[in-house]
């Protein structure tokens, strides 16, 4: 059920070739707003009768009690338990039981829970979601079933995952004072510890009306839609909690970090962890399409040097985690057999350094055009992908026409504007460096 960021799910994003014809298309949507708080985004797509019904609460990890971290992702879990009027485990049963498809996510930043069913079944799905809105059952019982679940998930995930605690090992180095520095998925001693009224309380402020987008997408009629969705959400009240948004900054680092992590793993990584501005900055769309040219494809500069050319690596992927706040410029590479780290890490500044100096050539760039494209394509090709991009444009940006500003935005980047940004935010100063090696190599020390 969760979409958390994990390292596995970075080695599995992949860019799609469409038609960038398709990328220049307006998406149309109709918005408004209920008296509670609630935004409401909609978008007619009747090619295919299947309609996307998705919910975005603005909380995450970094809205959390330091004291009490976790709960954004506990929620993510306990959500689907039931509510007053739907039994307990049959949340998920119901929408399969109806040809749909449902799931959901916590990041750092917010929360989101989404379905694809039959369009003739769009009232059902706001009735659910509006029931885990309203009535979401937050019990002893399901609190104790969902302690287990968090509990297994760690371990499956982080504790036996080769590489699992990259991003916890790296943002506690990049993010000492921001809240993200403290992983989404939180701590189990902080969830065990943890009263019925606290998780109570934590649904009673976050999981409301005024705190989340309500986005529809597919085949639908707008008067019908808005006419179910004022039946089903008008009753739910203001949240009345007091909502923690951070404004902290992180202070800018002027040194680099450097360190060591043992690892149940075979294979030496290195993962080198720039600090990024906030997701709304200028500079964001250059980052995104600077990854792309260092990674993002066979061809990429870093695989075809680093891992083909070379051969000092078997993988390599750098992405930018723009978050909220500030996030990472993330980048690793896992070495080949009998090749350290420190080679790996030397080969891949090498090509930094080039980029940095040089820039890229026009015909690099021209490649690099296309290949957003692509993936704006990609993205905005199916009604569950405009439903999200419609709930994180308003999220973040308070407008959801950003939707149709993002290729505009990429299309203004230059080649000089690539290599600025390289210069800017991949600088050794103020960087983390951290080596993955085998637990063998802690012993010989």
């Amino acid at each position: 059920m969760n979409k958390s960021l994990t390292i596995s799910a970075f080695l599995g994003a992949i860019f799609c070739a469409n038609t960038i014809a398709i990328a220049q298309n307006r998406i149309e949507f109709k918005e408004f707003k209920l008296e509670n708080g609630l935004t409401v985004l909609m978008h007619r797509d009747n090619s295919t009768p299947i309609v996307a019904v998705s919910v975005m609460y603005h909380v995450g990890s970094k809205n959390e009690n330091p004291e009490r971290t976790g709960f954004a992702h506990f929620f993510e879990h306990l959500l689907f338990e039931g509510t007053e009027n739907i039994g307990r485990g049959e949340y998920m049963k119901k929408i399969e039981s109806i040809g749909g498809t449902l799931n959901a996510y916590t990041s750092n930043d917010i929360t989101y829970y989404h379905e694809v069913v039959p369009s003739n079944y769009l009232e059902t799905a706001l009735y659910m979601e509006s029931e885990r809105m309203l009535h979401a059952k937050v019990d002893t019982i399901g609190v104790e079933t969902q302690r287990s679940v968090v509990k297994e998930e760690m371990r499956q995930r982080i504790d036996n995952q080769p590489y699992g605690t990259i991003l916890q090992e790296t943002f506690k180095r990049t993010h000492q004072v921001h809240p993200y520095h403290w992983p989404v998925i939180g701590s189990l001693d902080h969830l065990n510890a943890a009263a019925l009224d606290e998780f109570m309380q934590f649904y009673k402020t976050y999981y409301v009306p005024n705190n989340a987008v309500l986005s529809i997408a597919g085949d639908i009629d707008y008067e019908q839609a808005e006419k179910w969705v004022r039946t089903y959400f008008t009753e739910i009240p203001v949240g009345t909690g007091t909502i923690n948004r951070p404004t902290v900054r992180e202070p800018k680092r002027t040194e680099e970090i450097r360190d060591i992590v043992y690892d149940n793993i075979q294979l030496p990584a290195v993962i080198q962890a720039y600090n990024l501005p906030p997701k709304k900055h200028e500079d964001s769309h250059a980052l995104s399409m600077l990854s792309t040219y260092l990674t993002g494809g066979k061809s990429s500069l870093l695989t075809k040097e680093v891992v083909d050319k070379q051969q000092k690596a078997v993988a390599v992927a750098a992405f930018p985690l723009d978050l909220e706040d500030g996030g990472l410029f993330l980048l690793y590479g896992i070495a080949n057999m009998g090749i350290p780290a420190d080679t790996v890490e030397q080969a891949i500044d090498e090509q930094l350094e080039k980029v940095i100096a040089n820039g890229i050539s026009e015909r690099d760039f021209q490649k690099l055009q296309a290949q957003i494209e692509n993936a704006v394509v990609s993205r905005h090709a199916s009604v569950a992908g405009i439903a999200e991009s419609l709930a994180e444009a308003k999220t973040f940006f308070g407008d959801a026409d950003e939707i149709n500003r993002e290729m505009d935005k990429y299309n203004r980047v230059t080649r000089a504007d690539i290599q600025r940004v390289a210069q800017e935010y991949l600088s050794k100063n103020g960087r983390v460096v951290l080596y993955y090696l085998p637990k063998s190599a802690q012993a010989q020390q």
